[in-house]
């Protein structure tokens, strides 16, 4: 009787772990749908902004207000290939790298602008 037994229990798992499982159960098919959410998630949107970050820095030109890595906010006043020259205020420039600048206030603010969030605030 334990004999059958036996030779039952093992005849029923050695075909459980033969049978295939369907295409997803596949540990290689499972890692590739991993890494196709990795991508489409993580990495092509990472590198979307990248470009787009590389763009805006491309495009920067006298007169845009900067804001540095390290916290500066400036106005270009003058560039070149790599370095900037930044007004932070009166008579006081710095120059810094076109790669440490982190994002762009606005382009090409003239002097005689004045900022619409300011004039909001102020009651007349």
């Amino acid at each position: 009787m334990e004999y059958l037994l036996f030779s039952i229990v093992s005849q029923e798992a050695g075909s459980s772990t033969s049978s295939p499982g369907g295409l997803l159960g596949s540990p290689i098919v499972m890692m590739g749908v991993v890494f196709a959410i990795f991508y489409f998630l993580i990495i092509r949107p990472q590198s979307k902004a990248q470009k787009a970050h590389r763009e805006k820095l491309s495009r920067l030109k006298k007169g845009d207000e900067v804001v540095t890595t390290g916290g500066l906010i400036g106005t270009i006043f003058s560039v070149t290939d790599e370095v900037l020259m930044v007004d932070i205020a009166d008579k006081v420039r710095v120059r810094i790298m076109r790669s440490q600048v982190s994002s762009l206030l606005n382009e090409g603010k003239s002097d005689g602008a004045t900022d619409a969030p300011a004039e909001k605030g102020k009651s007349a």
